[in-house]
């Protein structure tokens, strides 16, 4: 694509110099990937700015700069008012709207959002389509996957990304939507097809000011699906009504709504829920009809995301047959109510609960059906919402029978100043605090006896610890593992 073709999307921008006959290679927000034939686009991040690498990517073989101040280079200086709201545009025309080919649905929640996009990609997989998957753990494109390093990628990579999707012949994409990427515009560009919300409870408060900010982030997803009904492409909202916000968020979709839920009157609803250590069974109620489901993913917050890709598949015209069939077979998800298999007499969980109201419902799905004691392992993250901590700890006190409260991703902070902002509202003497969060699973692995459940909560499928800007090898599954073979060898 050449320059003025690319730069054509934007209606409003200065140049300081020709840009006729100009070929861009590609586009690059990190000026250690640029290359000749390259535009550098300077994006203004929390501890970098872009604007003082552009003499270095004009040096590695930058044919533009695309900056929102002047800038001393030999290249083309495209200046405008927001780099961050030009990227997208930039990068939507210059991948050709990919998403404009593919069915896009976006999850966005507190809660849920990881195991509905895996629930999702095996119903649209029993139903003959080629998926793809954009969320914490990994970006998956059919049977590949690449490693990940936000929930929601920058507007460039998430474009990148929608357009190898179409190169490799994807029919459904499915991703999760984070509240910051929402905030920040990085889906900017991103068509839309199907907007789903799970929940929304306290988390991300360093970012977002307060509940209400932090809804109205979410709420864009469903506000910007737009105005407009275009049958050759319908568009959905669909909304978990059993939560406090889902009623007010079905104000700010003008698409069809189609609710979920097991509380109220919704339109996909799940009755008789039987829930045990090894399956899930409820019915599932559509307008379609009702059918049994049998599943082995576990508790009732697993109903929930079950409900939630069953509205979603509803709304694609997937047939109940398959719907049925797919929650019936699906493999757990990594770190989602992970069984650490070692055979014991007791048993061990790992979660990636990691605010409090997923820790409670990950708490109250083991007391449904543990036979004697509950054990908990949990910390709360460094350098983030510093008010969920004391709740963490009070659901972890409440609802376990005994709490090791320990390190998670202390990153920049002190782990000990985190520990003491959980436990200073603690009324109660049912735990102890263990900094080491290796010697805090060892010790919750010494303490159970039989007929007892550990949950090991907050980190997942995460492989390592941030600590001091670094990422130390560290697996949850592998050290409770050790630790329980370790106990069996004595």
């Amino acid at each position: 694509m050449d320059l003025l073709q690319l730069l054509s999307i934007i209606p409003f921008y200065e140049k300081d110099k020709n840009i006729d006959d100009i070929t861009v290679r590609t586009l690059q927000i990190d000026h250690r990937l640029v290359e000749e034939g390259d535009v550098f686009i300077c994006i203004r991040g929390h501890t970098v700015d872009g604007h003082t690498f552009a003499e270095e990517a004009v040096r590695k073989g930058a044919v533009a700069i695309v900056a929102e101040e002047p800038v001393n280079v030999d290249v083309p200086v495209i200046k405008v008012l927001d780099t961050s709201r030009v990227l997208p545009m930039l990068a939507t025309h210059f991948y050709r709207y990919p998403t404009d080919d593919l069915q896009l649905i976006g999850i966005t929640g507190t809660n849920g959002k990881t195991t509905i996009t895996y629930i999702l990609e095996k119903i649209y997989q029993e139903f003959n389509k080629k998926t793809g998957v954009i969320g914490t753990i990994q970006v998956k494109i059919g049977d590949d996957s690449f490693p990940v390093k936000n929930t929601t990628p920058d507007a460039l990579t998430l474009q990148r990304t929608f357009q190898r999707m179409r190169d490799a012949h994807v029919d459904t994409a499915i991703m999760e939507v984070s509240s910051h990427a929402l905030q920040l515009g990085r889906v900017h560009g991103a068509n839309f097809d199907i907007a789903l919300f799970t929940n929304l409870s306290q988390d991300h408060l360093d970012f977002h000011t307060n509940m209400d900010e932090y809804f109205y982030a979410k709420s864009l997803l469903f506000s910007q699906l737009g105005n407009t009904f275009n049958q050759d492409k319908p568009k959905f909202s669909i909304i978990n009504i059993d939560d406090k916000y889902g009623e007010k968020l079905i104000n700010h979709s003008a698409q069809p709504v189609l609710t979920y839920g097991i509380e109220k009157d919704a339109d996909i609803r799940a009755t008789d829920i039987k829930i045990t250590m090894n399956a899930t069974s409820f019915r599932l109620h559509t307008p379609q009809g009702t059918i049994e489901v049998n599943s082995p993913l576990i508790g009732l917050f697993n109903v929930y995301n079950m409900l939630a890709a069953s509205a979603v598949a509803y709304a694609s015209s997937i047939d109940l047959a398959t719907i049925k069939r797919s929650l019936e077979n699906i493999a757990g998800v990594d770190g989602r109510f992970e069984k650490v298999n070692v055979d014991t007499d007791y048993a061990t969980i790992v979660d990636y609960a990691h605010t409090p109201d997923s820790l409670e419902n990950v708490l109250k799905t083991v007391n449904e059906f543990v036979e004697n004691d509950v054990y908990v392992v949990v910390g709360c993250g460094g350098d983030r919402d510093k008010t969920k901590r004391p709740l963490m700890a009070e659901a972890a006190t409440k609802l376990a029978d005994y709490a090791i409260l320990t390190s998670d991703n202390p990153r920049t902070e002190n782990p000990e100043m985190i520990l003491s902002d959980m436990t200073k509202n603690l009324q109660t003497e049912n735990y102890e605090v263990i900094v080491d969060r290796k010697l805090a699973i060892e010790a919750a692995v010494n303490r159970a006896t039989s007929g007892d459940i550990i949950l090991i909560a907050g980190k997942g499928h995460e492989t390592y610890q941030e600590i001091n800007g670094e990422r130390i090898d560290f697996d949850d599954r592998e050290i409770a593992k050790e630790a329980m073979i370790n106990k069996e060898n004595r």
